[in-house]
């Protein structure tokens, strides 16, 4: 009888929570079972998988794993193990006048109907200029502060553009709820975003992911993203009731921006979406993961990851890559920025704008300068020879 491979847990206090680290040698079988756990994660810095220490999460691994690999968690069910060896989470040098005042930024930002991670972000960014600032009566910051603060800590971490125009936003929402203060939101100016082209896949390098992909659940999340333009969180919320098979159309509901919209549902992907529900019965989301519970993100990067690895992608492919070249495909095509507009649930025609720099239609009718040079230069030696051959002619 073959021995089963040994897995063994241990405690770790990791991204400023308590977590299971699951360590073992490497094995196939073991991390296709880890991939299909939504909460488990992999993480480069620990070398390791790891999901977050609970009781509930702690007999979902014995549960995956029995009958896969002999489990030795003698030190997570080690009472006695000191708990300083874990240092607790950090908590902010706030003044309760302060704490009070964040406190009820975040539920006005829940009033306001705000995203739970936007309102998440916005709360921090400002906790940590509250906190920066934290000797300070409220009343008398100014945007002087602002930039102390960026030039202090943004600047000298290297925080990208996009955080710190998230903490501008962040802000001027803060300064309309506490009107108080000295800052002025007239000077209050986001620095410029980066305009970075999006990464595009060319059409047979999509088709080569999807050969590559051999499990038939992340060939139809692939397919899925690629062929109906799908955000991975839209995806993830997708239900089967959401799927309109008989008009061929997806209704994603809730999106980003609260918005609903119809998408297309591809006809080369029927045959493939019906597989897959047949082998996999998912009961309340489209992708599930065990228990009926939503697929995670973390899961579709990491077997993506692998299969443009088997391509030869080398530059970085992202779930939203696909999203991208979905949109860039339809231009090149002749299908309308509106239409794209639409079909992607963009808010204004300038998001979608950015797929006419990277759809190569009309690029290709541009003919470089050097194009025509040689090509002029080749004309003219043809004519020479042409010349030279009628005149050798003539001679004889």
């Amino acid at each position: 009888m073959q021995q089963l491979p040994k897995v063994e847990l241990q405690r770790i206090f990791h991204r400023k929570e308590h977590q299971i680290k699951i360590v073992f040698r490497y094995d196939d079988t073991l991390i296709t079972v880890l991939r299909d756990v939504p909460k488990a994660k992999w993480s480069k810095s620990l070398n390791s998988w790891y999901i977050k220490n609970t009781p509930e999460n702690l007999k979902l691994i014995f549960k995956v794993f029995k009958g896969q690999a002999q489990i030795n968690a003698k030190t997570v069910f080690d009472n006695k193990m000191p708990m300083h060896q874990f240092p607790k989470k950090r908590i902010r040098n706030l003044t309760t006048t302060n704490r009070a005042l964040l406190n009820n930024f975040y539920k006005y930002l829940k009033g306001k109907r705000y995203s739970q991670s936007t309102i998440d972000t916005y709360t921090q960014l400002v906790a940590d200029f509250i906190e920066y600032n934290n000797q300070k009566d409220i009343n008398t910051l100014n945007n002087r502060d602002i930039e102390l603060f960026i030039e202090t800590v943004y600047i000298k971490r290297n925080y990208s553009i996009s955080t710190q125009r998230q903490f501008i936003s962040g802000l001027k929402l803060f300064i309309v709820y506490s009107p108080d203060t000295l800052i002025n939101d007239l000077k209050l100016m986001r620095p410029k975003a980066s305009k970075k082209l999006p990464n595009v896949l060319s059409q047979n390098e999509v088709i080569s992911l999807l050969k590559v992909t051999e499990n038939i659940k992340h060939k139809t999340i692939l397919a899925l993203i690629y062929s109906s333009g799908l955000r991975i969180s839209e995806l993830l919320n997708l239900k089967i009731e959401d799927l309109k098979i008989n008009r061929r159309q997806i209704h994603i509901k809730n999106a980003k921006g609260r918005k609903d919209r119809l998408v297309v549902l591809a006809e080369s992907t029927l045959p493939l979406l019906h597989n897959y529900l047949s082998i996999y019965t998912p009961k309340i989301y489209l992708i599930e993961g065990l228990n009926n519970n939503q697929y995670s993100a973390s899961s579709i990067r990491k077997f993506m990851f692998k299969s443009c690895k088997k391509v030869g992608l080398i530059h970085k492919i992202t779930p939203h890559t696909l999203r991208h070249s979905y949109a860039t495909h339809l231009m090149e095509s002749g299908v309308g920025l509106r239409h794209i507009q639409e079909l992607l649930g963009h808010s204004s025609p300038k998001t979608t704008m950015i797929y006419t720099h990277v759809a190569r239609k009309d690029l290709l009718a541009i003919k470089s300068p050097l194009d025509e040079a040689l090509s002029s230069l080749s004309k003219s030696q043809k004519q020479e020879q042409k010349f030279l051959l009628s005149f050798q002619n003539s001679t004889k």
